[in-house]
């Protein structure tokens, strides 16, 4: 989601909503399994039981909240996005898992300072985090920028990630479609996370800075080299769906096959939001990666 044609789009001042259609008010029809990547189902709410609370670390106000009990699995949310996005999975995975959802950097319900982003910066909250809530190794479940980030945790972190779930992430900047910005599916998650911005952040006014500031980062990075990737020992799957709007398939294909036992996984007929688009696949395979 973070390619050039992307980038000019976002600092164009387009994705404040005025030139894409609103999605506030749409209703999603029932679609058929081989149409349903065609579709973006509705954010979930907040999670029933879900403990919340902020955490100080780096120099910002992190959103967290919390639930279950067992081994802890944190989940990282994708880039414009927030906590709530993950509520499909959460009911189930805490049924045997202490579950921590967080809000990164500037999104959602967190803050954010005059750091530039970056990954390893984004990283380091989490490690934070970890610290503050006395959690010594965790697995980590992360979607496209919270996937890149459980993908460097393994990289910078090993003695604190047991395992990583990683959905879509790309590992360098050529992975990124040039024309994801223009694909319609794409464009609504955009418009929609704007009007999610505003309404949970306490800065919901400093919208376009927040995006000028994150897509900076995502001009640069990721760029691990094939010889980084090598040095992962941490077990991962490498997953996404066969119609991702932003993420080259050879990329992935090209990830799983360069960290030592990593595991690739394609889910049919889904797209970036396979997570929403199929809750009971993505969490079986899910499931299974956690458990065995």
């Amino acid at each position: 989601m973070k390619s050039n044609a992307y980038l000019a789009l976002l600092l164009s001042g387009l994705l404040s909503g005025s030139a894409l259609l609103p999605v506030a008010h749409a209703v999603e029809n029932p679609v058929s399994w081989s149409q349903r990547w065609q579709h973006l189902p509705p954010t979930p709410a907040p999670v029933a039981g879900l403990k919340t609370a902020y955490a100080d670390v780096n120099g910002i106000n992190l959103f967290y909240g919390t639930i279950g009990h067992g081994s802890p699995v944190i989940f990282l949310h994708g880039g414009l996005a927030n906590a709530d996005y993950w509520g499909l999975q959460v009911p189930a995975i805490a049924k045997n898992h202490q579950v921590i959802v967080v809000d990164s950097r500037g999104h959602g319900r967190s803050s954010r300072n005059a750091q530039p982003f970056g990954y390893d910066l984004m990283t380091d909250d989490v490690v934070a985090l970890m610290d503050h809530l006395h959690i010594p190794q965790a697995a980590i479940v992360g979607w496209s920028d919270g996937a890149i980030i459980g993908i460097d945790f393994a990289l910078r972190h090993p003695d604190r990630v047991s395992k990583v779930f990683a959905y879509a992430p790309n590992t360098t900047t050529a992975g990124v479609r040039s024309d994801v910005a223009e694909n319609p599916l794409f464009a609504r998650y955009i418009t929609r996370a704007g009007d999610e911005y505003r309404k949970l952040s306490k800065t919901p006014q400093q919208y376009d800075s927040f995006v000028d500031q994150i897509g900076k980062m995502w001009q640069s990075q990721p760029n691990w080299s094939d010889a980084q990737l090598q040095q992962i020992h941490t077990p991962i799957v490498i997953a996404d769906g066969d119609h991702d709007e932003g993420i080259i398939r050879t990329e992935l294909e090209h990830t799983a096959a360069t960290i030592p036992g990593a595991g690739l996984l394609i889910i049919p007929n889904t797209s970036h939001f396979a997570f929403l688009q199929a809750p009971k696949e993505f969490n079986d395979a899910l499931i299974n990666f956690l458990d065995n």
